[in-house]
């Protein structure tokens, strides 16, 4: 049996995962690149450190997003049953 979707709420939820992503990776980025030229003697670590902190943390906001349109509620395949 397949899963209703809802294709404008997942539309929505990319959406904002996208721009979650951008300002976390910028974030990030911007982070590493003022401590790197302020504390570590411009070294390129920090600004690899903080852009993987950022994609982390887009990737888990992204995946609990999703995971609420994709997977299906208790209430609905009780309903069905």
């Amino acid at each position: 049996m397949a899963i209703p979707i809802k294709e404008d709420e997942l539309g929505k939820r990319w959406d904002r995962c996208i721009a979650d992503g951008l300002l976390k990776v910028g974030g990030g980025v911007l982070v590493g690149a003022v401590s790197s030229l302020i504390i570590f003697k411009r070294r390129s670590w920090p600004i690899i450190t903080g852009t993987g902190f950022g994609l982390g943390l887009a990737y888990g906001n992204c995946e609990r997003q999703l995971r609420d349109v994709l997977t299906p509620s208790t209430s609905s395949v009780q309903q069905k049953a």
